[in-house]
């Protein structure tokens, strides 16, 4: 199983980009990879880890916790290491360092047309909230 640290600019970045870019493909400008990394790693907040075997990074996930909701992000396997258990272990990683922050609750979103995403949270024991989601790009 690949070793879960947290992401380091200077190693993964150009890998993380290519992940990112091979799993979610990226249609607007607001979720380009080198911003949302470069904004990511601004918080320093330590809660955006890659998955790496030998010098390879094979998965990524981003968290982030304001103080009463905890919110995961950016969950991308290697196409090649799907189905490995990777994913569960970058959730439950992530989901641990929120809970050493105090986070009780974590919350996600994915585009209702995902199913094979849903069924991946909820084999994890998350749930569909009877929630609207609202965004606005800034």
């Amino acid at each position: 199983m690949p070793k879960i640290r947290q992401y380091k600019d200077s190693t993964d970045r150009v890998q993380v980009v290519e992940l990112w870019r091979n799993v979610f493909g990226y249609e607007t400008a607001h979720n380009e990879p080198t911003l949302a990394i470069s904004k990511k790693i601004a918080t320093k907040d330590g809660l955006f880890f890659v998955a790496v075997e030998n010098t390879e990074v094979v998965g990524t996930i981003m968290a982030g916790y304001d103080g009463h909701r905890g919110w995961l992000y950016s969950v991308a396997v290697d196409p090649n290491k799907r189905l490995s258990g990777l994913g569960s272990s970058l959730v439950h990683h992530a989901e641990k360092a929120l809970a050493d922050l105090g986070c009780m609750k974590v919350k996600l979103q994915l585009l209702s047309t995902n199913e094979a995403t849903a069924a991946f949270w909820k084999s994890l024991g998350y749930s569909v909230e009877p929630n609207i989601s609202l965004g606005k790009v800034l």
